[in-house]
């Protein structure tokens, strides 16, 4: 059958990425506690594609995957962006996996477990000048209005906010210490599971804790730059404020071999 991908095409206009979008997948991801923990991702892949050809070849994508089957993760990242790049003939390759990581949490005073839902990404590329990792993470987290509990007689508005981290790293990173270290950064955590007694305690801990969204990125940007594990950081934490129309923002990114500290 005659490839109409493969006919030229006289636009004279090169694709920088082409390919197959929200892709679902089951992969394995290391889980620090358990060992690995199986999940379902959604999976972007694209290459480039030189001005000289009408289109690429969308299945070889799933083939890819398919062909990984289940032993997709981040240790093999860079041999399947290089199998994207041998069998599609290209000179770069992406891919971006996005999914669920659970981590069983238990509440801070009575110990009740309850499983916490953290979304994770992987975005990698691999050209001939190299190959590139970046892990991201959303953490919900709690938040308390240093303002409003300096100018309040009593209480202190409160809100649910999200902080979004992206690293490179040297080597492996775990997902759970990026957790906690952004978890360490807010007012206090949130928990899937709270009794009453639990309610008082992180009551109690956000409002002897007051962060600003400010205060949050300075915070985890000052323990990153002092991380030698970490190359490059990117973290923007936003407040869904409770007593405003709007939310609020920080974003904080460095690359820490060109910046001082």
């Amino acid at each position: 059958m005659e490839d109409i991908q493969n006919h030229k095409d006289y636009r004279n206009i090169d694709i920088d990425q082409v390919g197959v979008k929200g892709i679902r997948y089951p992969i394995t991801v290391r889980d620090k506690d358990m060992g690995k923990q199986q999940t379902v991702a959604e999976i972007n892949m694209y290459v480039n594609l030189p001005r000289t050809y009408k289109g690429t070849h969308m299945s070889r994508f799933v083939e890819i995957l398919n062909e990984y089957n289940r032993r997709i993760s981040i240790q093999n990242f860079s041999d399947i962006l290089e199998e994207m790049k041998k069998r599609l003939n290209a000179e770069s390759a992406h891919m971006e996996i996005t999914f669920p990581y659970f981590i069983n949490k238990p509440a801070p005073v009575t110990g009740t477990e309850g499983l916490m839902e953290y979304r994770c990404t992987f975005k990698g590329s691999l050209n001939s000048k190299g190959s590139d990792l970046i892990a991201m993470i959303h953490v919900p987290i709690c938040t308390l209005c240093p303002c409003s509990k300096e100018i309040s007689n009593y209480g202190a508005h409160n809100q649910r906010g999200e902080v979004r981290l992206q690293v490179r790293f040297k080597k492996f990173v775990w997902l759970e210490d990026l957790i906690r270290l952004v978890e360490d950064s807010a007012s206090c955590d949130v928990y899937s599971v709270l009794k009453r007694e639990d309610e008082k305690y992180v009551t109690e801990k956000a409002y002897d804790n007051p962060r600003f969204v400010e205060d949050i990125v300075r915070e985890i940007a000052l323990k990153l730059n002092n991380d030698p594990n970490i190359t490059w950081f990117a973290v923007e934490s936003e407040n869904f404020e409770s007593i405003h129309n709007h939310n609020a923002y920080a974003y904080v990114e460095k690359h820490k071999n060109r910046c001082k500290a």
